[in-house]
């Protein structure tokens, strides 16, 4: 079975049984009036609709290019001869012509159907406007038959537009100059020539070099990047200091506190002092060969400062 007819006959099923208004009129007819004839004349609202029918099979069946959509059907045979896609072999599916005169004149034809069995000579066949005012199945011969158009041995010459391609030109601007934007693009384009392994090639080359640069990059900024953490230098002041200072004995010094245990009666309060202590220890010992810093002189001269003022003004405190 031819495999576009075969679509032509699934839908021509669905219609089976249809007839024509009394003034002759089609919904076949109609559509043919409004979506294919340029003029939308009035005339194929009522026209003789076998071949209209075909017509609007084909626009459902989304086989337009194949099977052609016409209304006289003389043209559509000539159609299907002209696109080598004509014959006598029947075949299931095959648009099948008829003269009633039974001359295999193509100027001489008066009807048109869709095969859809064939049993010897005998035609089984699914036709529009049959009998003069009804879509219904027929059997015929072979004799008067002028031929068979077959749609699948149409050729549909496939096109592509690329999606990035520039409008076709108007009738006024046929032949001028490319504008420079034109021309940059046709640069950019690959020749059609050019072979594909060549292609590969150059685009796996390009993967390469990108990556080589990326990673020559990578350890330029490595090799700027510091070694170790880099260390925050503090100023001495107040913020090194309890809020309320603990006062402690006199007979206590703070390396007594670095011995103390955890375990006596002052350790709460002697365990921050001595935590002061050590982290003083260690954020100047850190920082000692910046005593030359004049801002940290001054730091140091107004922390001493403040310390005799406090101790002179601590109660308790000799």
């Amino acid at each position: 079975m031819d495999p576009i007819g075969k679509k032509l006959l699934d839908i021509a099923e669905k219609e089976l049984g249809y007839t024509e208004k009394g003034d002759g009129y089609t919904k076949f007819g109609e559509w043919y009036r409004k979506n294919v004839d340029g003029d939308h004349d009035e005339y194929f609202s009522t026209a003789p609709w076998c071949d209209m029918f075909l017509a609007w099979a084909a626009d459902k069946a989304g086989v337009t290019e194949q099977t052609g959509q016409f209304a006289a059907t003389s043209d559509h045979a000539k159609w299907f001869k002209k696109n080598d896609a004509w014959g006598r072999e029947p075949e299931p599916g095959a648009i099948v012509f008829y003269d009633w005169s039974g001359s295999r004149d193509l100027d001489q034809i008066d009807h048109v159907g869709i095969v859809e069995k064939v049993d010897g000579r005998t035609l089984h066949t699914i036709e529009g406007n049959a009998d003069g005012y009804k879509l219904m199945r027929k059997t015929r011969d072979m004799d008067h038959v002028v031929g068979f158009g077959y749609p699948s041995q149409v050729k549909v010459v496939a096109t592509y537009t690329p999606k990035h391609a520039a409008p076709a030109p108007t009738v006024d601007r046929v032949g001028t100059p490319a504008t420079a934007t034109n021309t940059h693009e046709q640069e950019q384009t690959v020749p059609e020539n050019l072979p594909t392994q060549e292609v590969v090639l150059g685009g796996i080359l390009a993967v390469v070099l990108c990556g080589t640069l990326a990673l020559t990059a990578g350890r330029a900024a490595a090799a700027k990047a510091p070694s170790a953490a880099p260390i925050r230098v503090r100023k001495r002041g107040k913020h090194h200091r309890p809020s309320h200072p603990v006062a402690l004995p006199a007979d206590i010094t703070p390396v007594d506190l670095d011995r103390a245990e955890a375990g006596t009666a002052v350790m709460p309060a002697l365990s921050l002092a001595a935590a002061h202590e050590a982290e003083d220890r260690e954020f100047w010992g850190r920082i000692a060969h910046l005593e030359e810093d004049g801002e940290l002189a001054f730091w140091n001269t107004l922390h001493a400062e403040l310390a005799e003022s406090e101790y002179a003004t601590t109660p308790g405190v000799r």
